[in-house]
C-alpha cells in the first residue's frame, strides 16, 4: 500500500463531506438508516425501491467499476422489503435485490461480487411476468458470504455459517457450517462451543472507534505537507 501523503487537515475534510454526501443523498433512499455508518465512495453506492432499511454501524464500500446496488423491486409499488441488521459489512460489487422479502442479520459480511436474490425475476414458461410465489431469503447473524458468491430464492442461512467463494446456495444451510460448490453443500463443521468474536465486537464503542481512527490519522498524517501532496497528485512519481 502506498504511503498516504495527504495533510490531516485534507483527509478529515474528505470524510465530513463523505458523511454529509451519505446523510444527504443516500439516508433519505432508506426507510430507516440506524447511526454511525460508514459509506465509502458513497457515489458509487446505489439504493432504490421501497421499504429499505439498515441497522447502526454499517460499512459500505462502493468503488467506480463495482458500484453497490440495494433494490427493491415489487409486484406492486409499495410492495416487497429489504432489512439489514446492525455492524454489516458491504463490498464492492455486492447486489441485494428483492421482489418480495430479504432479511440480513447482524455482523453478516459479504465479500466483493455477492449477490443475494429472492427471485428469479422471469418464469421458466412465462419470460415476460415474474412469479408470484413467496420465497424470501433469510440470512442469519454473523454470516460471512464469500467473494462472487450467490444467495437464490428461498434460501436460509443459519447464524455464523461461511459460504465459499463463488458458491451457488440454492438450499438452506445449518447453523455452524462452511459450504462450498455450486451447487453449495457442506465441507466443514464449524466449532460452535468456540466464540466468535463479531463486528458487534469491533463496534462495542462505535464512537470510541471513531476517536480512536482520528488519533492515528493525525499521528500518521500530522508531517504531511500541502505541497508535497499536490505535487504527488500532479506529478507522482515511484516514491510516492
Amino acid at each position: 500500500m502506498r504511503k498516504d501523503l495527504r495533510p490531516y487537515f485534507v483527509k478529515k475534510f474528505y470524510l465530513r463531506f463523505r458523511h454529509c454526501y451519505s446523510n444527504h443523498f443516500i439516508r433519505p433512499k432508506f426507510d430507516f438508516l440506524g447511526d454511525h455508518h460508514t459509506f465509502m465512495k458513497p457515489w458509487h453506492v446505489h439504493v432504490s425501491g421501497p421499504n429499505i432499511r439498515m441497522g447502526k454501524c454499517a460499512t459500505v464500500i462502493g468503488e467506480p467499476h463495482t458500484p453497490v446496488n440495494i433494490g427493491v423491486w415489487g409486484h406492486e409499488p409499495d410492495q416487497g422489503g429489504i432489512v439489514i441488521g446492525d455492524y454489516v459489512l458491504i463490498t464492492p460489487g455486492a447486489r441485494i435485490s428483492a421482489c418480495h422479502e430479504i432479511r440480513i442479520g447482524n455482523s453478516v459480511m459479504m465479500a466483493n461480487g455477492v449477490y443475494i436474490t429472492d427471485s428469479d425475476w422471469h418464469g421458466i414458461y412465462d419470460r415476460v411476468e415474474r412469479p408470484k410465489e413467496h420465497t424470501p431469503v433469510i440470512i442469519g447473524d454473523n454470516v460471512w458470504l464469500g467473494d462472487h458468491c450467490m444467495v437464490l430464492k428461498g434460501v436460509t442461512i443459519g447464524e455464523n455459517s461461511i459460504v465459499g467463494a463463488g458458491a451457488v446456495v440454492t438450499k438452506d444451510v445449518p447453523s455452524n457450517v462452511v459450504v462450498a460448490g455450486n451447487p453449495a453443500c457442506i465441507v466443514k463443521q464449524l466449532d460452535s462451543g468456540k466464540e466468535f468474536h463479531t463486528r458487534a465486537d469491533y463496534f462495542h464503542d462505535p464512537v470510541g472507534h471513531a476517536e480512536w481512527f482520528d488519533k492515528i490519522d493525525k499521528m500518521v498524517l500530522q508531517d504531511n505537507g500541502l505541497l508535497n501532496w499536490l505535487r504527488a497528485l500532479l506529478w507522482p512519481t515511484t516514491r510516492d
